[in-house]
């Protein structure tokens, strides 16, 4: 969230940047928001008054009492005022809970580079990468392919779990496998700090790092605990470090996490019941950095050339995408969408989301460095190296072959013992 003294000290940027938004909701919140950050900070000098009060007439009871003075008059003063800061406490307290429920939903401000538009169909194409061939033959839907390969079984899945699971089976688990272990030593060989976090989080944790609306749209909540299973290692990612200082010289911090991911919510065209697309579990590979504010952006970039290096490698046609104003969501102060070409499909498909957060997720979970004797906020980006499901939807319809065969991307081989192709089944 936005720390309240930015808020306070720059009202007219954050009004600017609702504007620009175009969210109506959010510039009341806002207008309100001052009004009762005002009307909180008197009522805590009010308290704070009392207090010092209270004090006083204790001084004066005890020199009253030495001086053997009639105290009555001291006392029914004094009884009076307890109640006085609990009503006091109790009107902060509400007001309080008023400007958190704010805090928690005015939006990031974006960096100025962020285009305006309504919708998704609004982003900004930045570049396209790689060379689109017209297919020599009629290609399968990728589902298709991994069952006709004994690499899937999409049937079973969705009989005993539900739509949106799968079960990768043989060389194709491999691949998937292969995918992940050739992305983690790409970013290890750059210094990239492997992690396995945790794949549940409470409540308190998660509220630092998403939108308060994915608790209801996305994560899966474990009954009778407070606990959610995460969306992706980004979040407990960033609660490694709830609470803490950082030395100046600690940061950048550069992490990359392995887990599954859970989402309830994939997507309003529904689930493909036969495809890897749009599902409930699959495993990702995520960049996370705590760094300094003026190291930020710089790294931002550094985030999406890690990500494009892993499609580059895999010979796998990709665009793009600048974020628009109308589809970033709250968290982000600016966001790229990696798509890569699917060329049965004949279109782009989302592989690969790179945010920079600035100080949003920092101010929530409380993550700050030491800035010579004063201390401030970290800026935290984050951005997919590769969702394997995703990778291996693009593989299927890219690399397979008119026979049912499925070519092994050159930079995996090694990981899958030197195979160069996956032979369909005989029937």
């Amino acid at each position: 969230m936005l720390d309240i003294k930015f808020i306070r000290e720059n009202p007219d940027i954050v009004r600017k940047d609702l504007k620009k938004r175009k969210d109506e909701e959010k510039l009341k919140m806002l207008d309100d928001l001052l009004k009762k950050d005002e009307k909180y900070r008197k009522l805590l000098v009010e308290e704070q008054e009392l207090r010092h009060k209270r004090n006083e007439i204790t001084s004066k009871i005890n020199e009253a009492k030495k001086q053997g003075k009639d105290i009555k008059p001291l006392l029914e003063e004094a009884k009076e005022i307890p109640k006085k800061i609990e009503e006091a406490q109790k009107n902060t307290e509400k007001i309080k809970q008023k400007i958190d429920f704010y805090l928690m939903r005015i939006p990031n401000i974006l960096h100025e580079s962020v285009p305006y538009g309504k919708d998704e169909g609004e982003n900004a194409t930045i570049n396209e990468i790689g060379d689109i061939k017209e297919p020599s033959f009629e290609l399968k839907p990728h589902g298709e392919v991994a069952i006709g390969i004994d690499g899937a079984d999409f049937r079973q899945a969705a009989k005993v779990s539900g739509a949106g699971f799968y079960y990768l089976k043989g060389h194709l688990a491999m691949m998937n496998q292969a995918l992940m272990h050739f992305t983690i030593q790409n970013l290890a060989k750059k210094g990239w700090e492997l992690i396995e976090p945790p794949i549940m989080l409470g409540r308190k944790a998660y509220e630092g790092v998403t939108d308060l609306a994915d608790f209801e749209d996305v994560m899966y909540k474990i009954e009778g605990e407070d606990l959610y299973l995460i969306a992706t290692s980004e979040h407990p990612i960033c609660s490694l470090h709830l609470d803490q200082v950082f030395d100046e010289n600690e940061i950048p911090k550069r992490y990359m996490g392995f887990s599954p991911c859970f989402r309830k919510e994939i997507g309003s065209r529904g689930v493909d019941t036969k495809g890897l697309y749009r599902l409930h579990q699959f495993y990702k590979i995520e960049q996370f950095v705590f760094c300094k504010p003026e190291d930020s952006w710089k790294i931002h970039e550094e985030l999406l050339k890690n990500a494009e290096e892993i499609f580059q490698l895999l010979k796998l046609p990709y665009r793009i995408i600048n974020i628009c104003t109308g589809d970033i969501g709250i968290v982000a102060a600016k966001k790229y969408d990696i798509e890569v070409w699917l060329p049965r499909q004949k279109k782009y498909g989302e592989v690969v989301s790179c945010s920079n957060c600035t100080t949003y997720q920092a101010v929530r979970s409380n993550i700050r460095y030491h800035k010579g004797e004063e201390r401030d906020y970290v800026h935290t980006l984050n951005s997919t190296a590769i969702a394997t499901s995703r990778a291996l939807v693009a593989i299927l319809e890219t690399y397979q072959n008119e026979d049912g065969s499925v070519t092994v991307p050159e930079v995996l081989r090694p990981y899958m013992g030197g195979m160069d192709k996956i032979e369909a089944v005989k029937k």
